[in-house]
């Protein structure tokens, strides 16, 4: 139950930091609307178990905004951060369902793999 847990309090800090940066950029009116979907968001992925998705966001969140404050400098790092947190989370789905498929046919090859002669 523990790892639930952490993965509800995991999702509730990285979606709800997201939601606060989109509130930013909208405007003081919004980052309460945007914190709270944020949160919301946050507290379904945790109880769904995406630990792999939110890790993938938060990495490319960090990559982005950091390629972005080199590239662009400090005033579009949010933009940066953004765009590689949406790129880290759909190249995360697209990893997790691969390595799914992977663990499966491995799984299927072990169960028909035909008994060893014996000698």
């Amino acid at each position: 139950m523990s790892g639930k847990i952490i993965d509800v309090v995991l999702g509730i800090a990285v979606m709800g930091t997201v939601g606060v940066l989109i509130g930013v950029n909208m405007g003081d009116v919004s980052l309460p609307v945007a914190a709270g979907l944020g949160v919301a968001l946050g507290t379904v992925v945790g109880l769904l178990g995406g630990r792999r998705f939110l890790f993938s966001i938060l990495i490319g969140s960090v990559l982005g905004g950091l390629l972005a404050w080199l590239v662009a400098g400090a005033d579009r790092m949010s933009v940066g951060a953004g765009a590689g947190a949406a790129m880290g989370g759909f190249l995360g789905v697209q990893i997790s369902m691969l390595l799914d498929a992977w663990a499966e046919r491995k799984r299927e090859a072990a169960s028909t793999e035909p008994p060893a002669p014996n000698t």
